[in-house]
């Protein structure tokens, strides 16, 4: 069966190596070669909330074959739309399906967060290219692992930071490694979130008291998957799970994979060699209400070190932001400061990014520079840039080049890992060194944060 010898591979994996930038992808790919017309199949895994969306854009370019989703309504709805696809409630099962499996290309994985890195390592073993959510996943051992897979099996994989497709993004990381700031050392990113999308602390500190019927379109244990046991409440699932330290991994696993996105790309950053997190009360179930996360990178050939700072939440009534000094410097007078938005600081100028995906750029001194808007050498892209990230990837399949997909997982791991580094900061309240080699740590505290446990029965990933 597909998924058992998935399993007997799985116990060859070990942690990932050296760190990989901007413009290198996996050199190799999957020996099927498409031809330009042809259609593909695809399998969506999580298809209500964001997975909707995602599997909908898919299909505009393959044809969609399976469905899977913990809610029953959710495999309804799509279920009128493609009647002849498989239905799910379980990847597991869908991964069984050998019959299946032959015919399916590529996999859409927008689940909760604790399930991406389970979902696409399934995958990936089975050579289907994989298109995951962001923050790709849970913990930093996950993500550098499916980096690791999808070089090693030659997959075409793309992360869904959707802003990554932005003209305006890429740009602006041309611009910064054209050396139009000079030399950059610091760098600040902020974000607005939660907000209403989800609750967290301080005002979800615990579980929910009381005994609740778990609906009958919702499949409990499959949603808990990998994580650990606990008994249906309201408030867990749809897509409120963000805050839940079981099953997300707060503002800055849902955000910093946009916010940051292009400076961490335009700066060429992998991971962090310290890490350091101030933050409101620390509790075991939901994530603080307020952090300032410190990620120190050292040099990349010659690009000089750089701290990224991380904001997010309220400390109290006050909204964690850069320094006012630099926000005066930075953000044109006259001109509101965005909830979510970066900063580049170089020795030559400033770049203000008033965007929650980068997708814009504002440089003090302003360049003689005329073009700040439409990259000269990345791929330029109009419309929608979700349907674009979909468009790029599938364009990567049939090419039989991975690096084709900007976001691909050699790029996305390292973007993913290096900020849930800094929940392991928040969680641990303890600055620490970092190996990126060998996933390690300077406090033994770390461990437990870096790379998790399994529930039984969802302990496969690196082992049958």
């Amino acid at each position: 069966m597909a998924r058992t010898l998935s399993r007997r591979r799985f116990g060859q994996l070990s942690t990932a190596g050296g760190l990989g930038y901007l413009f290198t992808g996996p050199a190799s790919s999957i020996s099927k070669v498409y031809g330009a017309n042809e259609k593909l199949r695809v399998a969506g895994i999580g298809i209500g909330g964001k997975g909707s969306s995602d599997i909908d854009q898919a299909s505009k370019l393959m044809e969609v074959v399976a469905l899977c989703d913990i809610d029953d309504n959710a495999v309804a709805a799509k279920k009128k739309i493609w009647a002849d696809a498989k239905t799910f409630s379980d990847y597991r099962k869908m991964y069984d399906d050998a019959e299946l499996m032959r015919t399916i290309d590529a996999v859409t994985v927008s689940t909760a967060d604790h399930h991406h890195a389970l979902a696409a390592a399934f995958a990936i073993r089975n050579k289907k290219h994989v298109y995951c959510q962001k923050p790709l996943t849970h913990s930093v051992f996950e993500a550098h692992l499916l980096k690791k897979l999808a070089k090693e099996h030659g997959v075409c994989t793309q992360m869904g930071n959707q802003g990554t497709a932005l003209p305006g993004l890429r740009r602006a990381v041309e611009l910064v490694q054209s050396g139009i700031l000079g030399t950059v050392k610091e760098c600040h990113v902020w974000t607005d979130r939660p907000r209403e999308y989800w609750k967290q602390s301080p005002v979800l500190t615990k579980r929910p008291e009381g005994t609740f019927p778990v609906p009958k379109n919702i499949h409990w244990d499959t949603f808990l998957g990998p994580a650990p046991e606990r008994p249906y409440a309201p408030g867990y699932t749809p897509s409120v799970w963000r805050g839940w330290w079981d099953f997300g991994t707060g503002a800055i696993g849902d955000m910093a994979c946009h916010t940051a996105n292009m400076a961490f790309m335009a700066l060429k950053l992998g991971s962090p060699n310290h890490v350091k997190a101030e933050s409101g009360e620390v509790n075991p179930e939901t994530a603080p209400a307020w952090a300032h996360v410190m990620l120190d990178f050292p040099a990349r050939g010659e690009l000089a070190p750089v701290t990224l700072h991380w904001y997010e939440g309220k400390n109290g009534e006050k909204k964690m932001l850069p320094p006012e000094e630099l926000l005066a410097k930075a953000v044109p007078k006259g001109m509101k400061l965005v909830g979510s938005g970066s900063i580049l600081v170089g020795d030559k100028a400033i770049l203000y990014s008033p965007s929650d995906y980068g997708g814009s750029c504002i440089i003090t001194p302003k360049p003689d520079e005329a073009n700040l808007t439409k990259p000269e050498k990345l791929a330029a892209y109009d419309g929608n840039n979700d349907q674009n990230q979909k468009n790029e990837w599938v364009a990567a399949i049939k090419a039989g080049k991975p690096q084709i997909a900007l976001s691909n997982f050699d790029y996305s791991a390292m973007l993913a890992a290096a900020f849930l580094l800094g929940n392991v900061a928040i969680r641990t309240g303890k600055p620490f060194d970092f190996d990126g080699e060998k996933l390690t740590a300077s406090i033994p505290e770390a461990a437990q944060y870096i790379k998790r446990e399994y529930r039984k029965g969802w302990d496969m990933l690196e082992k049958m």
